[in-house]
């Protein structure tokens, strides 16, 4: 078994990727894009084109210095979409499997699908893949609007990639452009098209939480809940090598999704850690305290189902809307990019909320090409959300209030920013939930053009975001930025009681986390560590594998003690059998119902002196001649047989002859060997 990181990514918009070598095939887990890297781009600006004369008439005197980046130092272009560089090594049609765990690890997938040779099979949870797809789709549909500016591209690929212009580039962009290294140029592609998204779903197989799906009759796969988001899920992968759990990016209590099923994969003999959000606390941790002495198995559920970080969320929430009430108060407006469908769900309650105990009537907007469809979607979803959500269905209330506050003209649902029923609706100061969390796409680019220069007005971004890139296009810029990180998987402090729990023999860590986390030395389980772009290779997991054998054949059994070993030995015949990863012996169907006789086989080389003895317990009678000759086995030897008439055995390292002019004498000689050899 092996096992490889393509890419340990870069938080909750980026999960990482891998690929894991078991039983032969080929697994792919996640397939990205690092949405993070559109920050190189323009975005479209309204002073193009005084921009572009600028730097016509500067590009005689470019030098490669260094100075602070401000908005010209940017791409002017459409973007290209960055993918996993690692994976295009890769010959896609070696992938047998993919498995996506949640909608962001979905975004790159349409770029390997319409590859030539890609026939691996793709299993998501149901509800990742409708959001997914419907994240696909906006994105194409932002991209639209610099493909229509822009034109058709250069079929030699864009400007911008070409090394002498790569190489003016200020340090902090073209690290962003060709990676640490320089080497990461070939990810950059530009986006796949609606057909490609299409196409790509129409390979997918969908799959419930704890549904099993069998590949090739060998891997038996399941998704559990993550909690990560809505449809997030880990992976069990179980077959002849045992079972392997995939840990992704997992929260114990969320306040919309299935809490993190952890139940699900313990006894799991590997367990493959890539949840690396939990290294974005500084403090190291020293496990030694949760060894195997600890076994207060209720102190450690409890230190897992703990609703610490559920509460933790909410007042993230609370403070992102008591700031977002506060600047409608003071005569600015809200603007909220936030891309995970879950807070961004809980965020639309609670402002409604705040705004509601402060008595305030201003519009909240969604502004996105797929938020009508996305919201119908969520509130027909129950069995993807926690048991909160849940229980709200049996009491006859929707799953998300916004269903109801739609219903009362509170929040405001539109496809696009030049939408006429926006402009006829819109006021000011308002809150707009609008993609693309980079600023680089969608409405968020106009509205902050509007908004950047008012010190009420607030933006609100994910930590995972580089701010001070991100709006370097609206520089100047006067409103207030509120960044917020979220949590995207468990804290270090729940990993040992965690582990301690799943029992597993083996985990593969990051090796990020050699630094941070000690473990004791008398755990149950081998740690091992991966880095990017490794490939390592796992120890067998299983000592046997098992067989299951028809009745039929095994009440023919014609056991037989090994001399040597002291061991019973039989001959096993059938039809090998291999269904939902267990290996059968099932009977052959024989013609006429009749069955031959099958020959003994033997192995091992004759002792001479005990084969002389036993042709002379059957009156034959010889002599023994040792091989002298430099190309013969040093084991090697002759018999002659002078009485009852000559013949010869010839005894060699690999095979014996047996010459004689009489039938009867060879088939006694043979009958002798049959007797000092050990056989079946």
């Amino acid at each position: 078994m092996k096992f490889t990181c393509l890419c340990q990514g870069g938080g909750f918009n980026f999960p990482p990727c891998h690929i894991l070598n078991v039983s032969g095939f080929h697994v792919l887990f996640d397939c990205p894009l690092d949405l993070s890297a559109l920050t190189v781009f323009s975005p479209l600006p309204n002073d193009f084109y005084k921009a572009i004369c600028k730097e016509n008439s500067d590009s005689q005197n470019r030098q490669k210095v260094e100075k602070p980046l401000d908005a010209n130092d940017l791409i002017f272009a459409e973007p290209w979409y960055k993918t996993v560089n690692n994976l295009h090594l890769w010959n896609v049609s070696f992938i047998d499997v993919v498995l996506i765990s949640s909608p962001m690890g979905m975004l790159g997938l349409p770029f390997l699908t319409r590859m030539e040779g890609f026939s691996a099979k793709i299993y998501i949870t149901e509800a990742a893949a409708r959001i997914g797809q419907l994240m696909m789709e906006e994105l194409i549909c932002m991209n639209m609007e610099y493909r229509q500016f822009y034109g058709a591209e250069e079929s030699s690929g864009p400007q911008w990639m070409k090394w002498e212009e790569l190489e003016l580039l200020p340090s902090a962009l073209r690290k962003i452009a060709l990676g640490e290294d320089g080497s990461e140029l070939g990810g950059w592609m530009p986006l796949y098209s609606a057909a490609h998204v299409k196409d790509c779903i129409s390979k997918v197989q969908t799959l419930r939480f704890g549904e099993e799906a069998c590949y090739n009759g060998i891997l038996i796969i399941k998704a559990f809940s993550s909690g990560l988001d809505i449809g997030a899920c880990n992976w069990i992968i179980s077959g002849a090598k045992g079972n392997i759990a995939y840990i992704s990016g997992s929260n114990f209590a969320s306040g919309h999704a299935m809490d993190f099923d952890y139940r699900a994969i313990q006894g799991s003999d590997l367990i493959l850690y890539s949840d690396l959000s939990s290294l974005d606390s500084t403090e190291d941790i020293d496990q030694s305290s949760f060894s195997d002495d600890n076994n207060n198995w209720e102190e450690l559920m409890n230190s897992l189902s703990n609703y610490d970080e559920s509460v933790e969320e909410m007042e993230k929430l609370a403070f992102i809307c008591s700031c977002a009430i506060d600047s409608v108060k003071a005569g600015g407006s809200v603007l909220i990019p936030i891309n995970r469908v879950g807070v961004f769900l809980q965020l639309l309650e609670q402002i409604a909320i705040f705004m509601e105990c402060s008595s305030l009537k201003i519009p909240i907007y969604i502004i996105s090409s797929v938020a009508e469809e996305l919201l119908a979607y969520t509130n027909t979803i129950p069995e993807w959300l926690c048991k909160q959500r849940q229980e709200k269905l049996f009491s006859g209330d929707p799953l998300f209030a916004h269903v109801k506050l739609i219903k009362e003209k509170k929040i405001h649902v539109f496809p696009a920013v030049h939408s006429p029923k926006l402009l006829m609706n819109w006021q000011e100061p308002c809150i707009v939930f609008s993609p693309h969390w980079s600023l680089r796409l969608g409405p968020t680019i106009h509205l902050l053009r509007r908004w950047s220069g008012d010190h009420n007005s607030l933006l609100v971004l994910e930590n995972e975001v580089d701010a001070e890139l991100a709006v370097l296009p609206f520089k100047p810029i006067s409103m207030k930025v509120l960044q917020c990180s979220f949590l995207s998987g468990k804290k270090l402090q729940k990993v040992q009681p965690l582990l301690k729990i799943l029992q597993p023999k083996l985990v593969l860590f990051p090796e990020e986390w050699r630094t941070h986390v000690s473990f004791s030395d008398v755990t149950s389980f081998s740690v091992s560590h991966y880095s990017e772009n490794e490939t390592i290779h796992i120890p067998s997991l299983k000592e046997s594998a098992e067989l299951e054998i028809a009745a039929d054949i095994a009440s023919k059994f014609q056991w037989r003690m090994l001399k040597q070993k002291k061991l019973n030995i039989t001959r096993l015949k059938g039809r090998l059998f291999v269904n939902h990863g267990k290996h059968q012996l099932l009977p052959e169907n024989e013609p006429g119902g009749s069955s031959q006789t099958r020959p003994f086989l033997h192995w091992g080389s004759p002792d001479p002196e005990n084969l002389l003895a036993e042709l002379s317990k059957m009156g034959i009678n010889g002599s023994v001649e040792r091989c002298m000759t430099d190309a013969e086995s040093e084991d090697g030897f002759t018999v002659k047989v002078q009485d009852p008439e000559k013949s010869m055995i010839e005894v060699r390292a690999a095979v014996t002859v047996i010459s004689a002019a009489d039938k009867n004498l060879a088939s006694r000689i043979v009958k002798a060997m049959e007797n000092i050899l050990e056989g079946i």
